[in-house]
């Protein structure tokens, strides 16, 4: 029988990478590594293969199917709090404009501008539409009849891994579902 696996390029088959208790490392991005870094840990014995593709890659004296998901064995205990950048913030606010609730032309808005001494902070900064953010200009939101539905907080790392489980990827390999549990129902 065929199996789409046998023809992937060993590029095109990433690994998920789960922590020593079997959890994701990460949900958003995922937690994968390339092929070539999970054999080399597999090596140096620092993970323990949990599931693998059909496809083997290949040496003069070795052949090997590729691991598709890893676990650690040392536990790696996750930080609290993740680094402030756009990609979080929009992460944070669920990929919406924290004005009018559309998903396109996102920005970020300081909400005490920054010509009123607003800092870039979790608490002073939203996601905003490029519309609502030229709307609302360097004014606050009660200044511009703009109000904000929920106040700006700064997230841990489990808020925003609880909001990435609400945007899977486009792409998971079978052997990864045991381990992932999504809001939303997938397709592999």
């Amino acid at each position: 029988m065929f199996h789409p696996d046998l023809i992937r390029h060993p590029d095109a088959c990433p690994t998920l990478v789960l922590n020593a208790d079997y959890t994701p490392l990460s949900y958003y991005p995922l937690s994968l590594w390339p092929w070539q870094t999970a054999v080399k840990a597999m090596f140096l014995d620092r993970v323990d293969v949990v599931a693998h593709y059909e496809r083997e890659v290949h040496s003069a004296s070795l052949s090997m199917k590729l691991p598709s998901v890893i676990a650690l064995k040392q536990f790696v205990r996750p930080t609290p709090f993740p680094a402030f950048t756009r990609f979080n913030l929009f992460l944070r606010d669920r990929f919406e404009c924290q004005y009018c609730g559309r998903g396109r032309d996102l920005t970020f808005d300081h909400v005490v501008p920054r010509a009123q001494g607003g800092r870039t902070t979790w608490e002073n900064v939203v996601t905003a539409c490029a519309p609502c953010n030229l709307r609302k200009g360097g004014r606050t939101p009660r200044q511009a009849a703009m109000p904000l539905p929920v106040e700006p907080v700064r997230p841990t790392n489990w808020h925003l891994q609880e909001h990435g489980r609400s945007f899977p990827p486009n792409y998971l390999h079978d052997t990864w579902h045991d381990w992932l549990y999504w809001d939303v129902e997938l397709d592999a």
